[in-house]
C-alpha cells in the first residue's frame, strides 16, 4: 500500500503524453531495416497473398501482446520500468529480473545492433569511411543525448519520423515503374512460408521501446494503450500498403534479387536512402533511452547493484545507466560479428512478450479482485498471445530460443537464491489458491478409496510439553506424499488474547516453526492460536485433517479429557495420535521400530501406513520394520503386558501402540493402563484410527 500511495503520487510528473511519449519511439522502432531491406524479399518469396498472410499475423500476435500489455497497464500504476515493471509486480521479482536482466541487455546490444546496420549501409554509399569508427562515434553521440536528456532525443526522433514520412511518399509516388500484375502465389522461392515468417517477425518486436518510456510518461495508465494501440495500427498500415505496391510494380526477379527494390521504383531515391539511415538510427535511440531506464529499475529493486540507478545530479535521467550501456554498446561493436548476437535479442524481446500475455491471463484466470483492468482481455486470448510469442521462437531460431531460456533460468535460480524482499503482492499466492481449490472441489466429487489414503496432520504443540519432539515427529509424517499443519497453541484467558497478539508472541511462533521447517526441508504449514484451554484448543480445526498430533499429557485430568477428545474426533473420522516421548532414551538410532498390536481393533493399518512414513523420512532411512507379523506368546502363566513389552521392546528406538475408544466409565482405568504401558516403553506413538471400527465393540482390547 505504501508503494501504491507513493506511485500514485508520481503520475502526473512524467514529462511526455502518449504521442511523444509511447507512439513515436514505437513507430520508429517498427519501421527499420525490415521495411526498407526485407519486405520485397518477403513478397517474392511467399507471394503477395502470403506476404500479407505473413504481416496480418505478425501484427497479430503483436496486437494480443499489446492487449494485455493494457490490461496490466491499466490495472497498476506503472513506474520505471516498462516491461519488467509491470511482470515483477505481477509475478514476482524472480521473474521479473528473470525477465527484465536478459531484457536490458538486449536493449543495450540493439544500439549496437542497428548503429552497425546503419554503418554498413551507410559506407555503401561511402566505401572511404572506417565503420567500426562510424560506429564508435555515433554510439558516443547518441550516448552523449541520452545523458543530457530524453527531451532532447525525442526532439530528434521528431525530424527521423519526418524523413520516414517523406521516404514513404517517395516511394508511393512512384519513380515510372508501371504496374505488373501481382504473383498472389509463391514462385521460385526457396525458403518456407515459416522461414519467411521468422524473418519479418522481428520487425514488429519493437512496442517494448515506448513501454519503457512508462517513468517519463504524465499517465502511463492511459498513455501506453493509447500510444501502443496506434502504433501498431500506423505500422500495420504501412506494412501493407508497402507490401502491395512492391507486389504490384516489381517483378518477383527483382523482389528476389535486389534488396534495394524500393530505392529503384521511388520516385526520389535519395528520400530512400535517407529512409534506411533514419530507420537505422531511429531504432538505436529509442533503445539508447529504454535500455537505462530498465537498467535503473532493476537497480531499485536491488535486482541489479543498487549503485546503477545513480542519476549523478540530473533529476529525471538515469545517467550512470546510459554509461553503463553506451559502453556496453561499444564492447559489442568492437567484438564485431553480430550474427549470433542479433537472433537472441529477438529471442530476449518475444520471451517478454510471451511472458507478458502469460501474465495478463493468468491475472484474469485466476482472478483475483484486484485484478480491475479497465481494458479487459479474455485469459484465453492472452494465452492464446503467449503460445504464439514462443511459437514464433522457436520458428526463428530454436538453438537461440533454448540458450534464451537456459540463461531467462540461471537469472531466475540466481535471484532466488539471493532471497531478495519485495513489498508488493503478486499473482503466486492467488494462482496456488485457485490450483488448491480446483484440487479440493475434485476431491470433494470423486470417490474415496482407502488405497488413496494420505496423512493429512494437525499437529498441536505448545511451549510448555513436548515442543520440539512433536515439530521432530511432524517433520517425519510430512515425508510421506501427504500435508501436516503445525499449530502452536497459546494459553490465555479471553481477555489476553489481543494482549498476547499486540506482543507479536503469535507471528514470533509462526516464524520460528517456518524457520524449523525450512532448515529441515519440510513442507509443511505453521499457524498459532491463542485459546484458554491447550486441549479445549486441540479441537479448532479438527474437521480440515484426517489425523492430528498431539502430545500424551502428565496430568491426569489432562489425560482424560484428551480421551474424550479422541472420542469426539473418531465420531468425525479424524484418527489420533499421542506422542509420549522418553526424554532420556529420546528415538535411540532411529534404526528398530516395533507395532503393538493384539488383533482386536483396526489400528494395524493406520499404524504399519506411520512407520513406513516415518522410516521414509531421512533421519530414519535404513530403519528396520518387520515386514511379516509376529506372534509374541506370554509367558504361562502371563505376565502383565507392560511387563512382557519391557522386556521385548527394550532396544526399540520408537513404538507403535494401538488404543481403544473408551466408553466415558471407563475413561480413568483406560488412561491408567496408558501410563503403565509407556512408562515400560520408550518413546511411543499411541495411534487411534478413525478410518475402520473395532471388531469386538467395546470389548477390552488395549493394545
Amino acid at each position: 500500500m505504501k508503494e501504491q500511495l507513493q506511485e500514485s503520487r508520481e503520475v502526473g510528473k512524467g514529462r511526455f503524453g502518449a504521442f511523444a511519449g509511447v507512439f513515436v519511439p514505437t513507430v520508429l522502432t517498427i519501421l527499420g531495416l525490415i521495411l526498407f531491406l526485407r519486405l520485397g524479399w518477403v513478397v517474392g518469396q511467399a507471394g503477395l497473398a502470403g506476404a500479407v498472410v505473413i504481416i496480418l499475423l505478425a501484427n497479430l500476435i503483436t496486437l494480443i501482446t499489446g492487449l494485455s500489455l493494457s490490461a496490466i497497464a491499466t490495472n497498476m500504476f506503472v513506474r520505471t520500468g516498462g516491461a519488467y515493471y509491470m511482470i515483477s509486480r505481477t509475478l514476482g521479482l524472480e521473474i521479473g529480473g528473470a525477465i527484465g536482466i536478459p531484457l536490458y541487455l538486449s536493449q543495450a546490444i540493439s544500439v549496437a545492433f542497428y548503429i552497425i546496420g546503419f554503418t554498413e549501409a551507410f559506407t555503401a554509399s561511402f566505401p572511404e569511411l572506417g565503420s567500426r569508427f562510424l560506429s564508435t562515434g555515433i554510439v558516443l553521440v547518441f550516448g552523449f543525448l541520452a545523458f543530457v536528456g530524453a527531451d532532447f532525443v525525442l526532439k530528434i526522433q521528431f525530424a527521423i519520423l519526418a524523413l520516414l514520412a517523406a521516404a514513404l511518399i517517395s516511394l508511393f509516388s512512384g519513380g515510372g515503374a508501371p504496374i505488373t500484375p501481382p504473383l498472389w502465389a509463391p514462385g521460385a522461392a526457396d525458403a518456407s512460408f515459416w522461414e519467411v515468417f521468422a524473418i519479418f517477425f522481428p520487425a514488429v518486436t519493437g512496442i517494448m521501446v515506448g513501454v519503457s518510456m512508462s517513468g517519463d510518461l504524465k499517465n502511463p495508465t492511459r498513455d501506453i494503450p493509447r500510444g501502443t494501440f496506434l502504433a501498431i495500427g500506423a505500422t500495420c498500415l504501412v506494412y501493407l500498403s508497402t507490401a502491395v505496391w512492391l507486389g504490384t510494380h516489381a517483378s518477383t526477379a527483382q523482389l528476389l534479387g535486389d534488396y534495394m527494390i524500393m530505392h529503384k521504383v521511388a520516385r526520389w531515391p535519395v528520400l530512400i536512402l535517407l529512409g534506411i539511415y533514419a530507420a537505422t538510427l531511429s531504432s538505436a535511440l529509442g533503445s539508447i533511452l529504454a535500455a537505462p531506464r530498465t537498467l535503473e529499475a532493476l537497480s531499485r529493486d536491488r535486482a541489479a547493484p543498487r549503485f546503477l540507478g545513480q542519476r549523478l545530479g540530473s533529476a529525471t535521467e538515469p545517467r550512470l545507466a546510459v554509461l553503463v550501456s553506451t559502453g556496453i554498446a561499444l564492447a559489442v561493436i568492437w567484438m564485431g560479428d553480430l550474427n549470433f548476437v542479433a537472433p537472441i535479442i529477438t529471442m530476449f524481446f518475444l520471451n517478454t512478450y510471451g511472458i507478458l500475455n502469460l501474465t495478463a491471463g493468468l491475472e484474469s484466470l485466476v482472478g483475483n479482485p484486484s485484478f480491475r483492468p479497465r481494458i479487459k482481455v479474455p485469459w484465453f486470448v492472452s494465452l492464446l498471445g503467449a503460445s504464439a510469442c514462443y511459437g514464433a521462437m522457436f520458428l526463428i531460431n530454436t538453438t537461440a530460443t533454448v540458450t534464451a531460456i537456459i540463461l531467462s533460468y540461471g537469472i531466475f535460480v540466481w535471484l532466488g537464491r539471493r532471497a531478495l524482499t519485495q513489498n508488493w503482492g503478486d499473482i503466486r499466492s492467488g494462482l496456488w489458491f485457485t490450483l488448491a481449490r480446483f484440487g479440493l472441489i475434485r476431491l470433494e466429487i470423486e470417490r474415496w478409496d482407502i488405497k488413496n489414503w494420505r496423512p493429512n496432520i494437525l499437529v498441536f504443540t505448545s511451549f510448555q510439553h513436548l515442543y520440539e519432539e512433536l515439530l521432530e515427529v511432524g517433520s517425519w509424517l510430512a515425508s510421506g506424499q501427504g500435508m501436516v499443519s503445525f499449530f502452536h497453541l497459546l494459553t490465555g484467558e479471553t481477555g489476553e488474547v489481543e494482549k498476547l497478539a499486540s506482543r507479536g508472541y503469535r507471528i514470533t511462533s509462526v516464524k520460528h516453526t517456518q524457520s524449523y521447517l525450512q532448515e529441515r526441508g519440510v513442507a509443511g504449514f505453521a499457524e498459532c492460536i491463542v485459546v484458554d484451554d491447550l486441549h479445549l484448543g486441540n479441537g479448532i480445526a479438527a474437521l480440515t485433517s484426517n489425523a492430528i498430533l498431539m502430545g500424551w499429557s502428565q496430568e491426569p485430568e489432562s489425560q482424560i479429557e484428551q480421551l474424550r477428545l479422541m472420542r469426539r474426533l473418531a465420531a468425525f473420522q479424524k484418527s489420533t495420535i499421542f506422542l509420549d516421548y522418553h526424554p532420556k532414551r529420546g528415538f535411540g538410532r532411529k534404526a528398530l521400530i516395533d507395532i503393538w498390536w493384539r488383533g482386536r481393533d483396526r489400528n494395524a493399518e493406520l499404524m504399519l501406513l506411520l512407520a513406513h512414513i516415518i522410516r521414509q523420512s531421512h533421519p530414519w532411512e535404513g530403519a528396520r520394520v518387520e515386514a511379516e507379523p509376529v506372534v509374541l506368546v506370554n509367558s504361562d502363566p502371563p505376565a502383565p503386558l507392560e511387563v512382557f513389552l519391557r522386556r521385548t521392546s527394550r532396544e526399540t528406538d520408537l513404538i507403535l501402540l494401538g488404543l481403544r475408544i473408551p466408553e466415558e466409565e471407563d475413561l480413568i482405568s483406560q488412561a491408567n493402563a496408558i501410563n503403565r504401558l509407556v512408562a515400560a516403553a520408550g518413546s511411543t506413538l499411541l495411534v487411534r484410527s478413525a478410518e475402520t471400527e473395532d471388531v469386538l465393540g467395546t470389548e477390552e482390547q488395549q493394545a
